[in-house]
């Protein structure tokens, strides 16, 4: 294959494609993303199919466990993507809204229309699920999209481009609203992010070397993160009733994922009643805990059998793995210092039953998400009732945390008149 000439069709299909899609009514768009809903229902057992040759390839190549983790498609996976599609359906359609309209002294009248990106281009690692989460929200929001799945998902994804693009014909949309890339050679990603022509924002779902390589590399804009250093900071005024199964929860619901807890604070005043009773609980998980020097005294007298001596690489370390740092710190103002210090600006929480200490932190911490008495596992579109979400950004600029519809759509201002002319 000569990639070059691969991606330039691609690009095109994809720039004409976008035309069709941006005009296409609520009523066409939502009907594609039901018929796809339910074919990725009947051929339940065809992907899964697919993705079993997926993961035996991965696990014959020595993949990290976190990577293969990504790359199961489960039966519940398989339900959760059904449900964000029809949930996505039952969502308003932002394209064509008008907001903020107001007469000018000049007798015009101003406001905005929201209307779609136009070709948005995702590149993912392994998560098959993100070939379809990614696909509704394009559709939904009247953008065409390119998606680069991993080499590792290669088999999975190609069954769901049949179906998705099934779901596209029968609902009399082109099938170039979504294509996927249909090549491993890594050359072709070096395309899609230097194709402004083509592509109007970039999308990378995936592991930091991806997404450092993107930085250097892309000449389209990207809505991105980078790293998911997630804190949960349990206040010297916490219910230990929530503070315990949040503490775990953030931690050991799954590993391999970006808004799992990095970093426990504890408000140095509870510790040495707090960490005993979490010590027992991440034991049962087999995790290791990095710990400072009042951390590690209070877990080495709890006789804590996975436990090392935290250095200060720990608090910038996004594990994927059964591996907690836990820093003891002074109350409230040194736990929002160490966030914004140490954060990756992904998603932080803290518990504590004091509502100032709850609005200060929500308020200071610089984070796309910020919680309280919640867990950090929580920072997902599907969760946060987007439908699914088409990335995170922990980035400042037209999207920040999980990206839904409005992430993928964008303002322009629009001007009623009777003839006038400036004077």
């Amino acid at each position: 294959m000569n990639i070059p000439d691969y991606m330039e069709q691609v690009g095109r299909q994809a720039r004409s494609a976008s035309r069709a899609m941006a005009r296409a009514d609520t009523a066409t768009r939502n009907r594609a993303l039901l018929l796809i809903a339910a074919a990725v229902e009947r051929d339940a057992a065809l992907l899964q199919a697919a993705n079993q040759r997926d993961l035996d390839a991965a696990h014959a190549a020595g993949l990290a466990a976190a990577m293969v983790e990504r790359l199961a498609l489960s039966a519940k996976a398989i339900a959760t993507m059904v449900e964000g599609l029809r949930q996505m359906v039952a969502l308003p359609d932002p394209i064509g809204e008008i907001s903020n309209m107001k007469f000018r002294p000049s007798g015009i009248q101003v406001g905005q229309m929201r209307v779609p990106l136009g070709v948005i281009g995702i590149i993912y690692e392994a998560r098959p699920n993100v070939t379809v989460d990614a696909a509704g929200l394009c559709i939904k929001s009247g953008n065409a999209t390119i998606l680069r799945g991993g080499s590792e998902a290669i088999h999975c994804n190609r069954a769901l481009a049949a179906i998705v693009a099934e779901g596209l014909l029968g609902a009399g949309l082109p099938a170039h609203g979504v294509q996927i890339v249909d090549t491993v050679d890594r050359a072709a990603v070096g395309a899609l992010i230097t194709m402004p022509q083509y592509v109007d924002v970039i999308v990378p779902r995936g592991g930091k070397g991806l997404i450092e390589r993107l930085i250097r590399e892309a000449t389209v804009p990207m809505i991105k993160h980078l790293d998911g250093i997630c804190h949960v900071y349990i206040d010297a005024k916490a219910d230990l009733e929530k503070a315990l199964p949040v503490a775990v929860n953030a931690k050991c619901h799954r590993y391999g994922t970006c808004n799992t807890m990095e970093t426990l604070l504890v408000d140095r005043a509870i510790a040495a009643s707090v960490l005993p009773l979490l010590a027992p609980l991440y034991q049962e998980h087999g995790v290791e805990l990095r710990a400072d020097p009042t951390a590690l005294a209070i877990l080495q007298a709890a006789s804590y059998p996975h436990l090392t001596a935290a250095v200060e690489q720990d608090w910038a370390t996004e594990y994927l793995a059964p591996i907690l740092a836990i820093k003891t710190v002074d109350g409230l103002d040194a736990a929002i210092d160490h966030i914004n210090t140490w954060s990756s600006h992904h998603t932080d929480a803290i518990i504590t039953e004091d509502y100032s200490d709850a609005l200060r932190f929500l308020r200071e911490v610089d984070s796309a998400s910020v919680m309280v008495n919640a867990s950090t596992r929580f920072a997902d579109g599907f969760e946060y009732g987007l439908g699914a979400e088409i990335g995170i950004s922990n980035d400042k600029l037209h999207a920040r945390g999980p990206v839904g519809l409005e992430g993928l759509t964008s303002l322009k201002y629009i001007v009623f008149g009777h003839g006038q002319v400036r004077v």
